[in-house]
């Protein structure tokens, strides 16, 4: 049994709500979803899981919006961008746990790689287009757009006048590559492995040497769900716990790549899947050491620190997203979000240790985040060159 060293049955409280829909985007790090199905986690809490396989992260934020979903598979920018009421519907959000932290990427044409391994300076590879160069991300408020305007910077171009960058769902990057007209993308794997099999882009970064261990997707729900279903919130976050430690057993990412790759979940190839998953990058070098997703790391990856919520917060200030208010409220926005009481009650009960906050994190272009930056994060915001 996965849950030896926790209690059972004996402490078992029946949830409000048994049949939960959750939705998902088709990308590699759904795993936690996708083995929690496939193996019926939920079971020994109570719980039945339909996942909802969507088209978009708009479709995610729509479907938790009007009820259609109970949780979901989320971007954490998503939930903050929504918290905040930038570009859409303002809602009271939760953020459950992290379901992972890594696992995404930075890909380009095979003519602008080329240039940027000639020149070795993004700058002049761009300028080697004769045009504005064209990238797209996955969602406004996403991590993807945070990640990519952070890299862009960090090279000394300005993405909000040097850049279009335009939303293409995930899926859907390798056959805009395809069509023409894109020069790059970011956004979570397999699609960069995929373009890169068949010849449209290469992997010139990935998300681990822009910020090492960054957080990224979340198990996000709108804060009434908790509200009304707090039994089925957690049983809902000790299953996933449950099955964020079953993808770090010996073995277990190449089997959860088997049924990623069927046309339900991913419908990408299972080599490609399965390589970025145990961190196989190719040729790939990075400032720093190139990390593949993670899931559990004995529960390091899943505590949702509100620190990571307000460095989403400070990157929407940086870009003119949300005013200084938002700085000034970051504190109370992001402890409110991020449920971390519900979190360690679920780690507790299936377990696994609370993590202590990670310490200092060097991000790609030297700058340090840390809990002195969260603490003061106009001075960390006025410390960029590049902003808005």
């Amino acid at each position: 049994m996965l849950h030896e060293a926790h209690e059972t049955h004996e402490a078992y409280e029946a949830p409000e709500k048994r049949h939960l829909r959750v939705g998902f985007v088709a990308l590699s790090d759904a795993a936690p979803l996708v083995v929690a199905k496939r193996l019926e986690l939920g079971h020994e809490h109570g719980l039945t899981l339909e996942l909802s396989r969507e088209s978009s992260w708009a479709a995610i934020r729509d479907k938790l919006l009007t009820g259609e979903l109970d949780a979901a598979h989320s971007l954490y920018g998503l939930v903050y961008g929504v918290q905040l009421g930038i570009g859409g519907p303002r809602e009271d959000m939760a953020v459950l746990m992290v379901l992972n932290r890594n696992g995404q990427a930075v890909t380009v044409t095979p003519s602008l790689a080329g240039a940027l391994a000639d020149t070795a300076d993004l700058r002049a590879a761009l300028a080697s287009l004769g045009r504005r160069p064209v990238f797209a991300q996955t969602f406004p408020t996403g991590t993807h757009a945070m990640f990519m305007n952070y890299w862009f910077a960090a090279q000394g171009i300005d993405p909000l006048t040097d850049i279009t960058s335009i939303v293409i769902p995930p899926a859907h990057m390798v056959a805009a590559m395809e069509e023409g007209g894109l020069d790059g993308f970011c956004c979570g794997e397999p699609w960069h492995a995929v373009a890169q099999a068949r010849g449209l882009g290469r992997t010139v970064a990935v998300s681990s040497d822009i910020w090492p261990n960054h957080p990224e997707k979340v198990l996000a729900c709108r804060r009434d769900f908790v509200l009304r279903y707090p039994k089925t919130a957690l049983a809902l976050v000790r299953t996933l716990l449950s099955a964020c430690r079953w993808l770090d057993m010996p073995g277990h990412r190449a089997e959860a790549a088997g049924w990623l790759a069927e046309p339900a979940w991913v419908g990408a190839p299972r080599d490609l899947i399965a390589a970025r998953l145990l961190g196989d990058f190719g040729r790939l070098r990075g400032r720093h050491a190139l990390l593949p997703v993670s899931f559990f790391d004995d529960g390091a990856v899943n505590y949702p620190h509100p620190a990571d919520g307000m460095w989403f917060i400070s990157q929407y200030r940086r870009w003119g997203m949300v005013g200084d208010d938002a700085l000034a409220q970051a504190a109370h926005t992001a402890a409110a979000v991020n449920h971390t009481a519900l979190f360690e009650a679920a780690a507790r009960a299936e377990g696994v240790p609370v993590a202590p906050p990670p310490g200092s994190e060097t991000l790609c272009d030297g700058r340090i985040w840390n809990t002195a930056s969260a603490a003061d994060l106009r001075a960390y915001v006025d410390g960029f060159a590049i902003r808005a």
